[in-house]
């Protein structure tokens, strides 16, 4: 049969037999506004922080006191430095566009490391319980009763301030989360037949947990990914607001607006531009993070 033939028989086939469930995943992607306006605006500033050198139009670290202060090209500035320049003199768009660098690495490090922690403690607690729950179980009460801003002021503090340690100190104090919903999420598949089957044919308990669990919990966990890795940027730009998170002279969001914060009152453009951009960051993550929420819970329903 040539492939015309087979072009003309496929939307018949589909129309006869139905979409496949591949098929409809893709449509319910597509069809979410919310999730695809996330997504581009997220991989956008990816590919931003990705190709920064090449994007960049001047060296973020370069200082030049004689062009301090000049305006972005909308309040009357120059090409030359399109979002205007600092109180040293660098270029605001280049360090807007390395510091894309920076949320990005933190969120992203910090989710995966709290993930780990978090998604191995809730699926031990959930599959094995008895013991294992109880210890898990007190172990997130504990984390709980501790604030997340006051202890990770508190080490930083300590440790000093530093892109290693802002990364470790979020990874080691958001798995949370990915505990207590993955521990609800395995409670919930520990249950099923498949599960019970795999148990009575001998199957052990790493490639079960691999092959019968993981799968059908995956995507409650990405789900919390997305959601922690827009609260660790958040907390980077809160701990570099306060001059604990990243140090100077690396560009971080939240550092451009602890920089500015002086002038706002004559420049606010130096904390609107940067505020302006994690905010975007931000809200296209937990779009995302709805998006990916709504699809999967719908494909569990069809």
């Amino acid at each position: 049969m040539t492939n015309t033939a087979t072009d003309k028989l496929d939307p018949l086939l589909e129309e006869i037999t139905g979409p496949t469930p591949g098929q409809l995943l893709w449509r319910r992607v597509f069809g979410h506004r919310g999730l695809m306006i996330g997504a581009v605006v997220v991989g956008i500033l990816t590919v931003i922080a990705i190709l920064a050198p090449l994007l960049a139009p001047h060296d973020p670290y370069a200082q030049s006191l004689l062009a301090r202060m000049k305006p972005p090209v909308f309040l009357g500035g120059t090409w030359e430095h399109p979002l205007g320049t600092d109180h040293l003199g660098r270029d605001y768009l280049s360090r807007l566009i390395y510091g894309a660098r920076v949320s990005l690495l933190i969120g992203v490090v910090a989710a995966a490391i709290s993930g780990l922690i978090g998604t191995a403690m809730g699926v031990a607690a959930g599959y094995f319980g008895g013991r294992v729950d109880a210890v898990v179980t007190f172990l997130i009460n504990v984390r709980l009763a501790m604030p997340v801003v006051l202890v990770a002021l508190a080490v930083v503090a300590i440790l000093g301030g530093s892109l290693t340690v802002v990364i470790c100190v979020l990874g080691l104090l958001l798995w949370d989360r990915f505990a207590v919903v993955m521990r609800a999420s395995t409670l919930q598949v520990r249950q099923r037949e498949y599960v019970a089957a795999a148990e009575a044919i001998g199957a052990s308990v790493p490639r079960i947990l691999l092959t019968e669990i993981m799968p059908n919990i995956a995507n409650n966990l990405i789900v919390v990914v997305t959601l922690e890795m827009a609260h660790a940027i958040l907390l980077e730009a809160a701990l570099s607001f306060l001059g604990l998170g990243v140090q100077p002279p690396t560009p971080s969001w939240g550092l451009m607006v602890s920089e500015g914060k002086n002038m706002m009152l004559f420049e606010p453009w130096l904390v609107l531009i940067p505020g302006a951009v994690l905010f975007a960051l931000v809200l296209a993550i937990n779009l995302m993070g709805d998006g990916l929420r709504d699809v999967t819970a719908s494909e569990n329903r069809s």
